[in-house]
């Protein structure tokens, strides 16, 4: 094992390329360069706004991109900061001394609330300019509203809670529409809900926080100076199922459940994390007298959300009668607590300050801040200066908090995206693993991380923890490249031999069977594993060879057949004399070359059965490479043995229809050793054509030759057409036989006049039977009595031959007179001839002035013409064009070449000096203008073109040529 581990590390350092930085070669414990390209960005900037106000600041609030500020005690400043060059100054109108005491924005920045000192509430929408009193809230110091975040919308405000100075929670809903003087107020209705109380009486209601969770319930969290309170329920249905009323009526017998602390700082503010604008607040913390108490909000409690508690105690020099804090913001991890000269960032993971950012005296003190939800920009201002803080990649470090605190599944969260963080954690945690003997999950670790692997290798060994290796090295193999061959060899053949090692070690012990089991379960799903199958197929000699050290034939055969190795399957069942098993594996996969290859070691002992796999298997083997196998099996010439090799063969050759010759002449010799009677049988089907026979002729008459198998070899001999060789065989068989050779050759009386005197000569010279010799003549009409007499024997009495030589005078006879009747017709049909001819020479025809031609119907006698017996009459020309088109092609050149003949031969003038030059000119051996006109007219004019052949010939011929047909076609649209 340790030489593999060896082998392992060498591999891997041949293939790593040693970069800077690396600390090995092998696997990198670190595969990542750490380099800081850039300055790391602090996770809050602060940045002041570039803003002189005109009046000291008294409040400010931000929402949805919309912050609103009030100025001195009548001014309201609005800045869309989409158009921060756009500000909207709104007189609030009062001639009193009232001052504004606290503002609210909702969450969709539309809906500002104006509480002033003196008891009294404006109202402004984000639309309108119009500042608008609450008539109905009069009377009442507002300390927190509760917006209502899932009906709020830019022109209502849903439902909402209000909480005050006198301990009340109200419940109202408020319009923008903008009515006339006796329009509606945009107070809708403003009605008490319940009242908080402390030790002493109602208390100041500091903050409240209203919404609805995951799971439908509605839940109302409010803050007086010491006690946070908890409404939980559903909506009630009917009329007010939309308001709050019901949730609160469930606590009018008995209170709700709350948190009290003793310290109080005369006032606490409650802030909540919420990861998404719409969605459910996630955390909350609460800064009260003796700290900030934080945690998470855990919806599927049914009595209290608040879970995962902690208070973050205030450090001396801060808190009541020292520097309070003035305000808190909430985010994902931190909290940050406002003091009036610097602003704190506490980690809720760890409960330390982060940051401590102190602002100049210049500024003045700092007054409130607050958090814009939708962008996550934190705002705080003094009454001189606005400042914003922009919180980035909050979530940078909390992979190490809680790497630190053993929380590994929220550390890999937190770090998925930066492989070099995920490696340090999944490092650590198979570190804390391995130490709280949890190897397993340790090798699951170790796997993913790019530590050393000689390291992670040797510790699972020292510890004894051989399945947790295996674990280890199979997830290694399994994140392996497709080029790291030799990597992915030396682990599959490592992981094998610990598989072999500890099933070795457990067989046998029947106390340890169930481990055993299920050891061979996990060995056999990774051999059978399609991750780890590209692998084993590489190494499957090697693992081969290590199950045959171990002697494990049952995996070894499990692994062949997963590899689909049949070869090595079927030889081992041979090896081990299962000869049915391994027909059975070669059935099954259904591989020709396997067939081929152990056919001849299971004839010798299964020779039916592989002959019926062989017929199952059908077209797909070639019966050619069985032949071996069936001669070394059919050599000891056992019936059996030869009926199994003829029972295949007869298969190839009946059902297959196989033409091979080899496989014939197979046949041949099976059936010339085993079974004669078959083998005329099968020569007479393959027919007596030699050219559709699909046997060797040649090798099939010495084969039946050998065998003294004489009627085969006959029917060999007709096939060869060796007549005479059949005749003289088939005599020494049977007579009858000799007959039908005779016969064979029809179409050369010769010859078959030749094999029939054989046969008498036989039947006279031999047998000595006269009776049978006329019985010969008789059948072959080609013999006569002169033929056959010069066989007989001088002795032979003339009474034998009466009969046949009387026959023999009356054919003769009978010829005679047959000659002279056809002489007698011959002579008739002569003078018949003479008689017709005398007839044609006076036959003529009359042509009228008026007569047109056939064709072109132009008067025929303007030019040479020609006058047919039927009465059709055509110019000479029109004729030539007519006829032309039907003749085949050797007569239209014939045409062709008298035409131009004709041409360069000059019309002779009657007398002249030229024609008796051309009639010397045709006896000089020429041919003369008229029979260059007779051959022409023989061409032209031999039978009229409208009632002769040529008509009947041209029936099937179209009206328009095919080659002219898209012409003609296009010419008639």
């Amino acid at each position: 094992m340790a030489s593999i581990l060896d082998e392992y590390e060498d591999s891997l350092s041949r293939s790593a390329v040693l970069q800077p930085g690396c600390p090995s070669v092998g696997i990198p414990h670190s595969g990542y360069v750490n380099a800081q390209l850039e300055k790391e960005v602090p996770i809050f900037t602060k940045q002041r706004i570039d803003f002189n106000p005109s009046d000291r600041i008294t409040n400010l609030v931000v929402s949805c991109n919309q912050l609103c500020m009030s100025l001195g005690k009548d001014t309201l400043l609005r800045i869309d900061l989409g158009k921060a060059n756009e500000p909207n100054h709104v007189e609030l109108g009062r001639k009193d001394d009232a001052k504004v005491h606290k503002m609210f924005l909702d969450h969709t920045g539309c809906h500002l609330l104006i509480a002033l000192n003196s008891t009294e509430v404006l109202y402004v929408n984000r639309n309108l300019q119009k500042v608008r009193p609450l008539a109905r809230w009069k009377g009442q110091l507002v300390e927190s509203v509760g917006w209502n975040k899932a009906m709020g919308t830019e022109s209502s405000t849903g439902p909402i809670l209000v909480g005050t100075a006198q301990g009340q929670i109200f419940e109202a809903e408020l319009s923008a529409s903008e009515g006339g003087l006796f329009g509606p107020a945009p107070d809708l209705y403003f009605r008490p809900l319940y009242v908080l109380n402390e030790e002493g009486g109602p208390a100041p209601v500091c903050s409240l926080e209203a919404d609805r969770g995951p799971d439908g319930r509605g839940f109302v969290i409010a803050t007086t100076r010491q006690r946070l309170f908890q409404f939980i329920g559903r909506a009630t249905e009917g009329a007010e199922a939309q308001g709050y009323a019901g949730l609160f009526a469930a606590y009018v017998d008995h209170p709700p459940p709350f948190r009290e602390f003793p310290s109080s700082l005369g006032y606490s503010e409650l802030a909540f994390y919420t990861p998404k604008l719409r969605s459910a607040p996630r955390a909350f913390a609460w800064m009260m007298g003796d700290g900030v108490l934080y945690g998470a909000l855990d919806f599927g409690r049914p009595d209290s959300l608040l879970s995962e508690e902690r208070v973050w105690e205030y450090p001396e020099g801060m808190g009541p009668g020292a520097s309070p804090p003035l305000a808190i913001v909430l985010t994902q991890f931190h909290f940050l607590l406002l003091l009036a000269d610097r602003v704190e960032a506490v980690c809720t993971l760890t409960g330390q300050v982060v940051l401590r950012d102190h602002f100049l005296e210049k500024f003045g003190a700092l007054r409130h801040m607050v958090k814009d939800s939708s962008t996550g920009h934190l705002w705080a201002h003094t009454e001189r200066a606005v400042f914003r803080y922009h919180v980035q990649r909050e979530a940078r470090d909390v992979w190490r908090t809680y790497l630190d605190m053993n929380r590994f599944d929220l550390a890999k969260e937190y770090c998925r995206e930066r492989p070099d963080c995920l490696d340090t954690v999944l490092a650590r945690e198979a570190d804390f693993c391995f130490r709280q003997r949890r190897y397993l999950e340790s090798a699951r670790c170790y796997a993913l991380t790019q530590s050393y692997f000689e390291e992670i290798a040797l510790k699972f060994l020292e510890a004894r923890q051989e399945e947790a290796l295996a674990e280890f090295l199979q997830r290694k193999l399994a994140s392996l490249k497709p080029a790291e061959r030799t990597q992915a060899t030396l682990l599959t053949t490592w992981l094998t031999e610990l598989y072999l090692s500890r099933l070795g070690a457990l067989q046998g012990d029947p106390e340890a069977l169930n481990l055993y089991r299920e050891t061979r379960d996990h060995f056999r799903a990774f051999l059978s594993s399609p991750r780890h199958k590209e692998w084993l197929f590489t190494s499957r000699a090697s693992i081969h060879e290590l199950l045959a050290s171990h002697g494990d034939a049952e995996h070894m055969v499990y692994f062949a057949v997963i590899m689909q190795d049949y070869e090595r399957v079927v030889a081992y069942h041979c090896q081990h004399e299962a000869y049915e098993e391994a027909l059975a594996v070669l059935a099954r996969h259904r591989d020709p070359q396997l067939f081929y290859k152990f056919s001849p070691v299971l004839i010798r002992h299964i020779p039916r059965q592989l002959v019926d796999a062989w017929i199952e298997m059908g077209s797909r083997l070639d019966a050619r490479h069985l032949i071996p196998a069936l001669v070394n099996y059919s050599q000891g010439g056992e019936a059996q043995q030869v009926s199994q090799a003829i029972r295949y063969m007869e298969f190839c050759v009946n059902v297959l229809g196989e033409t091979e010759q080899a496989i014939h002449n197979y046949l041949l010799s099976l059936y010339a050793r085993g079974q004669p009677a078959s083998l005329l049988a099968y020569l007479e089907q393959a027919g007596a054509s030699a050219h559709r026979v699909h046997y060797d002729l040649k090798y099939a008459l010495r084969l039946c030759a050998e065998h003294g198998h004489h009627r085969a070899c006959v029917h060999v001999y007709k096939v060869l057409e060796l007549y005479e060789e059949a005749v003289d065989l088939a005599l020494q068989v049977d007579v009858d036989l000799a007959k039908q050779c005779a016969d064979l050759p029809e179409e050369d009386e010769e010859l078959r006049k030749k094999l029939w005197l054989k046969i008498a000569r036989h039947v006279v010279q031999e047998e000595e039977d006269v009776q049978t010799a006329m019985a010969c003549l008789a059948s072959c009409p080609l013999l006569k009595i002169e033929d056959v007499l010069p066989f007989f024997p001088d002795f032979v009495t003339i009474d034998h031959f009466k009969e046949a030589i009387c026959s023999s005078l009356k054919a003769y006879n009978h010829h005679i007179q047959e000659l002279q009747r056809e002489m007698e017709e011959a002579t008739a049909s002569a003078q018949r001839i003479r008689r017709d001819l005398q007839e044609l020479r006076g036959r003529y025809g009359t042509v009228e002035p008026q007569d047109k031609c056939a064709t072109c119907d132009f008067p025929l006698l303007n030019r040479p013409f020609y006058l047919f017996l039927c009465g059709h009459m055509f110019h000479a020309d029109c004729l030539l064009q007519a006829v032309r088109p039907g003749l085949p092609a050797y007569k239209q050149a014939r045409l062709e070449e008298l035409q131009r003949k004709l041409g360069a031969t000059p019309p002779p003038t009657k007398g002249s000096a030229r024609a008796k030059e051309a009639e010397g000119g045709a006896a000089a051996g020429g041919p003369s203008r008229e029979q260059l006109k007779a051959d022409l007219d023989e061409l032209v004019a031999a039978e009229c073109v409208y009632c002769g052949e040529l008509m009947i010939r041209s029936i099937d011929r179209p009206f328009i040529d095919p080659q002219q047909y898209e012409q003609e076609h296009l010419s008639w649209l």
